[in-house]
């Protein structure tokens, strides 16, 4: 009696049909993968630096501006002050009150040498044990200078990077909504979550104002504070990298009902539902037809640029290792359209329903695993036989031990992969490395010479015997 009880109510803990499964293994992580991963105050600053005429500005030890801009490969159309990092460089010398002055001094001669649209102090872990009253400085600077000063976190970084993107979505939101703008299209939208590297944002722009959608910002890839100020005014949210940007896709939908939805500029297939999710939901015939066509017409010439490289990698088995599941999903279809079978995906962040979404994608026939190690990752490259890694600068040490040929497609690459374009630089860079002569790795046949000494030889060698 006891028993079935317990299973009735075991099961009555199901999820409502609408509702997204909350495992509690994805709130923290282990202290080995803390070690691994960089830290909230640093993921914070990888999605705020590329806003090109703004401060960061870290208050903490000089170590901990290390993450300089070239961290991801953003390019701006404007102003270059991005690519500056800058630092309060407290030691152990600073007192509470001399940290205090040093960081009150060091955002006015900032302000006074490079005149930056807004300034970003981000509080790392070690000036958040310092009970300082750091709103009330930056509060008074913002009212001295009149530009904002926005502080991106309060000291305890204690968890996973998560909460790094979450410190960055709140940076953003606090800037939202502070600038009056009437857009020059009924039809606006924002693009969060694309971050503009090697240029690859500025063709899907141009694809949204050639149907006539206003794109009044982008967050935050060659973005400016100006734009970011009015980003209430648009109607709909297109969200790019989910993994970073959807806490401020749901924040804008709760305070000044802008829906959102998903979308993916990879890929032929995930380029034309993002232009076809934005004409869908405005709703205007006119503006339907001029989508077909343009998908049309694009889709016809990249196949037909893609064809001989198509054709090199169809059969090919390949392996994903990334840090957002949403850009694995994304990378999974990109490789089916080229002809390739996905064998191992790997993603270091998503919840249940990221996760759910790659075994859909990936099929039945592909490992799929959260956070793999080195040890293990190499055990299924070798188990499994893939013909191609893609993955970031840490696992191409990895596939050159392997001799497995690598592709990198993280923010580190130099070739915009976004929109009907980035697949012909994809499909370019995947062939380069599939069909291109790999080192060998060479065997060491065991010798007389390597092998151990015993005892006796050893000293018959020395004239003992």
């Amino acid at each position: 009696m006891t028993t079935s009880k317990s299973n009735e109510v075991e099961s009555g803990r199901i999820l409502k049909q609408n509702e997204a499964m909350r495992l509690a293994c994805d709130d923290y992580i282990s202290g080995r993968d803390l070690a691994l991963e960089a830290c909230p105050c640093l993921k914070a600053i990888s999605v705020l630096s590329p806003i090109s005429d703004s401060i960061h500005l870290i208050h903490g030890p000089l170590k901990c501006a290390s993450y300089s801009w070239d961290a991801r490969r953003c390019v701006s159309s404007g102003p270059i002050l991005y690519k500056n990092r800058f630092s309060t460089n407290i030691d152990e010398r600073d007192d509470i009150f001399a940290s205090e002055r040093k960081l009150a001094q060091t955002i006015r001669t900032l302000y006074a040498v490079h005149k930056p649209a807004a300034i970003f102090v981000y509080i790392s872990c070690v000036m958040g044990k310092i009970d300082e009253n750091i709103k009330a400085i930056c509060k008074s600077a913002a009212k001295e200078l009149r530009i904002p000063v926005v502080i991106v976190g309060s000291g305890n970084f204690l968890k996973n990077k998560e909460l790094g993107y979450k410190l960055a979505c709140k940076a953003l939101l606090r800037l939202i909504g502070s600038k009056t703008y009437v857009p020059r299209s009924p039809y606006a939208v924002n693009i969060l979550g694309e971050y503009n590297i090697a240029g690859g944002l500025w063709p899907v722009r141009s694809y949204f104002e050639e149907m006539g959608i206003e794109v009044i910002s982008t967050m935050t890839g060659d973005s400016r504070i100006g734009e970011i100020q009015r980003a209430h005014c648009a109607g709909l949210n297109l969200v790019h990298c989910s993994s970073s940007m959807i806490t401020l896709a749901k924040e804008l939908q709760k305070k000044y009902g802008i829906p959102y939805r998903r979308v993916s500029f990879l890929g032929i297939g995930g380029m034309s539902s993002a232009l076809r999710d934005a004409v869908e939901f405005f709703d205007d015939p006119c503006m339907i037809d001029e989508c077909e066509k343009m998908i049309s017409r694009e889709t016809k010439r990249i196949m037909r640029q893609i064809k001989h490289h198509r054709a090199r990698m169809t059969g090919k088995q390949a392996a994903i290792y990334v840090n957002g599941a949403s850009k694995a999903v994304s990378l999974i279809k990109v490789l089916q359209e080229l002809g390739m079978e996905v064998a191992i995906v790997s993603s270091l962040s998503g919840d249940w329903v990221d996760r759910q979404k790659i075994c859909d994608a990936a099929g039945c026939n592909a490992i799929i695993q959260r956070d793999l190690n080195t040890c293990d990752l190499k055990d299924l490259l070798i188990e499994r036989k893939v013909d191609l890694l893609l993955g970031g600068i840490k696992e191409q040490f990895l596939a050159q031990e392997l001799s497995i040929p690598f592709c990198d497609i993280s923010c580190h690459r130099t070739f915009a992969f976004e929109g009907f374009n980035g697949i012909t630089n994809l499909a370019r860079e995947l062939n380069a490395a599939i069909n291109k002569p790999t080192r060998k790795l060479t065997v060491k046949k065991e010798s007389k010479f390597d092998r151990p000494e015993s005892p006796k030889d050893a000293g018959s060698a020395l004239g003992w015997a």
